[in-house]
């Protein structure tokens, strides 16, 4: 961890950034937050991905959830790229959180102060280095994705992710790296973490938004880099049984990236590694996020920091 986290509005070491045990977010999950990713890029040097996207989003999630933060996108734009320059780091993942912390107790938070820090770290490939390449072992999970009108899912709220929890424990438990989860109707929605794009026949297919998935801003991202390349895309509906008789599969997030999936429940997906449309997006999201090649305007120089 970097020696410097933001914590409402200014820069405070590490060891003090606390809360106490009777805030709110401890007993009911209330917090809303971010994964965002600095990128030391050839071209432009450390740079956030979509940074912007990230924060909107942030600022969503806490309005969902009644809460306000007292700080606009743009304060929190600018509070992490201070809190990227103070670490040293030049490339380091980005956690923001906003959460309920001290006051009443009880499902009420409305009294209850809302707080907002700014953490970054270094964190490599969420699902391994190797996964990039050779792919990952999955199996669909036995805990469905929540349905509509039970939790806010375009919220990214921290009290969504016990569901989540359980799904990827199950799935490393049982021996693979992450588990699929379904709605409530039984079709395929996402992973743990991630989104899932299946593709079949030239033809790319993700889960619509309306089966409570997160709609992801690496998912977007995605989504607009293979329809530049000509490539048709759709967002529908999709049988378990698709992921087994599927060319190819992979995940996407800003944890993850684009991660290839060689196996669902033992069934061999494609030729087993990763297949040629998904190595053809993988490179033009890393063309970006690696060499700084970025027509989109999706990246963030981080500034210099001042000599202490």
């Amino acid at each position: 961890m970097a020696h410097k986290i933001w914590f409402n509005g200014e820069l405070i070491p590490y060891e003090d950034a606390t809360i106490h045990v009777l805030s709110h977010v401890v007993h009911y999950g209330s917090s809303v937050f971010e994964g965002i990713r600095c990128y030391n890029t050839e071209q432009k040097g450390p740079a956030v991905f979509r940074l912007h996207e990230h924060m909107r989003r942030l600022v969503d999630s806490a309005t969902i959830y009644r809460m306000d933060c007292g700080y606009s996108v743009e304060d929190l734009n600018a509070a992490s790229l201070e809190t990227i320059a103070a670490s040293g780091l030049e490339s380091c993942y980005i956690r923001p959180v906003v959460f309920r912390g001290m006051g009443s107790m009880g499902v009420n938070p409305l009294k209850n102060k809302v707080d907002t820090f700014i953490a970054v770290w270094e964190w490599g490939a969420y699902l391994g280095p190797e996964a990039l390449e050779q792919g990952v072992e999955v199996q669909v999970a036995s805990w469905n994705r929540m349905a509509p009108n039970t939790h806010p899912a375009l919220a990214k709220a921290g009290g969504n992710y016990l569901n989540a929890s359980l799904v990827k424990m199950n799935a490393v438990t049982n021996g693979y790296a992450e588990g699929i989860m379904l709605s409530t109707d039984g079709y395929v929605a996402e992973g743990s973490g991630e989104n899932l794009f299946v593709i079949r026949d030239g033809t790319i297919y993700t889960a619509p938004s309306s089966l409570s998935i997160l709609p992801g801003i690496t998912r977007d991202s995605i989504i607009r880099l293979a329809r530049d390349r000509g490539y048709t895309v759709e967002e529908k509906t999709i049988p378990r049984e698709a992921l087994y008789i599927a060319d190819e599969l992979f995940f996407t997030g800003t944890a993850a990236e684009v991660t290839p999936i060689r196996s669902v429940d033992k069934y061999t997906i494609g030729s087993g590694s990763r297949g040629p449309i998904t190595a053809e997006l993988q490179e033009a999201y890393f063309d970006i996020i690696h060499r700084g090649n970025d027509p989109y305007g999706w990246l963030t120089p981080v500034p210099v920091a001042e000599p202490a």
